[in-house]
Order: C-alpha cells, then structure tokens, then sequence
C-alpha cells in the first residue's frame, strides 16, 4: 500500500469522494426503468466517485432498488451506465460483476452450511475452474485474511455460515464482495432488522471500506443515513428530486414535502407527493423527520 492509499484509507469516506488521478467512477446518464408502459425510473442522473458513501434514499416505491437492479443488470433499461468510462448498460449480469459491480440484497446470500472461511474461498475463486475449487488449500489467501479482518470475523472463521447473527451474515456477503474485488459496491438496506449495535459495527464497516471504494446504499433507516453517509441522494416517484450533504438535503423543501406531506396527509399516514400509504416505520421516521426538518 502506498503512502497515499494508506492516508485515503485513514481518512475515510468524504463527501465528493477521493477525486483524483487514477480514481474510479461510476456514471449514471437518463437511466429509464420501463415495466410494460410504467416508468418506475425515469432519467436518473448520479455521478459517484470512489470514497463518497452515497446513501440513496426515498418513499416506498420511489425506484431505489430498481435503480441498483438496472445498475447491476438485473432488470432491463435505457440511457447509460459507465464505470470509468466503460459502458456497463446491456451486458449481462456476470460482465458486469467482473468489471468491479457488486451489490448485496435485502436477505444475506450466503452459504448456509458452508464455513464462513468456505464463504470466502468461493467467492474469491468465481473465476477459477471447478479442478481448482475442489482442491484443498495449503493455507488462507491474504485477500481473504484481509476480508475477514476487515468485516470482524477473525474469529468466526470456522463456524458454519448459518449460526451466524443477522447483522454478520450481511458483513459476510460484503466480505464475499471484497474478495472479488469489488470496487463498486450497491447494498439494498444492509441494516434491515438489525440491532442498534449491529448497525453501528455496520457503518463503521462502511466507513473503512468506503474511502476506496465506490459504496451506494439505498436505505430507509434515517438515523442512520444521517449518522454516516457523506452525500445523499432523494429518489422520489422514479426521479432525482434533491441531492447533496445530509443538511443540504434535510433542508430541501422538496424532500420535506415529499417525506412530510401536508398536515393532513401526515395524520392519516400518506403523503401528499407519493400518495402511497406509510408503513408503520415510515411513520415513526415522518415523526422524527418533523423534528429534524
């Protein structure tokens, strides 16, 4: 590691990200979702640099996942998407995965009855042969020694993937994305369900891969978006409605009226910008919205 990459590591996550020579991006121009006839994205616009933890954010129903999935090839869309310059939109979800994408789902993907070390050891051999994987190691690769260091499972090494917590099991798939070396990572609500020390350790994690890394993570939990993201980004009915610092955003009267609604919409649990019905947590995050707005 050079004396500068140590220091962008010690530094960690910065709102714009580590802008330099040699830092990779991902562009995202007019991206459009068409699901027979209904846009559920339209003319997304993002520009996210290597060490800017971007949190995405918005209603029920405002395209945050969908954006992820046209990102990472799972579902079909028009406009762009390059990763330092390489157009990723149209290619396969493999290709796109090999060019340094990797995104985790709401529900951890991990092998169940495999080791956590076994965990490792296949995602980092996706692109050896079969003869390969099924040969036994001498010993740990040091990417993996690294991966384990880095999401705290040191010591969980050889336990089955299935005793693992819910919180663990998530730092693992992030772990699976790391030993691929993933340099762009989408994470769909890495903290669902999880405790509140849970989603500490998980910000934290964030915050020590993030600064070399492009991370994007669509998110509900506002407390935490406004414990540790560095920039944010506000999806609303499929399209970009505000963007910028966690202020920046919090202050936009887009965003409060999308989130807040009218007095009315608020006591009844919709909004007046989606007209979708609240959840319960939606809830819970409107009342605490209206104090932090």
């Amino acid at each position: 590691m050079t004396h500068a990459e140590a220091s962008v590591r010690q530094r960690g996550p910065v709102t714009g990200g580590n802008v330099g020579m040699g830092t990779e991006y991902l562009e995202v121009r007019g991206l459009t979702v068409d699901f027979d006839g209904f846009k559920a994205v339209t003319d997304v616009d993002l520009t996210l640099f290597q060490g800017d933890l971007r949190f995405l954010i918005g209603p029920n129903g405002a395209g945050k996942t969908t954006v992820i999935d046209a990102m990472t090839g799972l579902v079909s869309a028009t406009g762009s998407v390059s990763k330092s310059g390489v157009e990723l939109l149209g290619k396969k979800v493999h290709q796109i995965a090999r060019r340094g994408v990797g995104r985790t789902f709401q529900t951890a993907s991990v092998f169940e009855q495999l080791t956590v070390l076994q965990n490792l050891d296949i995602a980092a051999g996706a692109d050896r042969s079969p003869w390969t994987l099924l040969r036994r190691r001498s010993g740990v690769l040091p990417e993996i020694e690294q991966a384990l260091e880095t999401i705290g499972l040191t010591d969980m090494a050889d336990k089955p993937a299935g005793v693992l917590a819910h919180g663990q099991k998530q730092w693992l798939e992030i772990g699976m994305l790391l030993v691929q070396n993933a340099d762009v990572l989408l994470l769909d609500e890495p903290v669902a369900g999880m405790s509140h020390k849970e989603r500490e350790e998980t910000g934290n994690l964030l915050r020590r891969i993030g600064a070399e890394r492009t991370v994007v993570v669509v998110e509900h939990d506002m407390d935490f978006m406004r414990a540790f993201a560095t920039s944010v980004t506000v999806l609303a009915r499929g399209q970009v409605i505000a963007e910028g610092s966690v202020a920046d955003v919090q202050a936009n009267p887009k965003v409060q009226e999308v989130y807040l609604g009218s007095a009315t919409a608020v006591a009844d649990g919709t909004t007046e910008e989606s007209g979708d019905q609240a959840e319960p947590s939606d809830k819970a995050e409107i009342s605490d919205q209206t104090k932090a707005y």
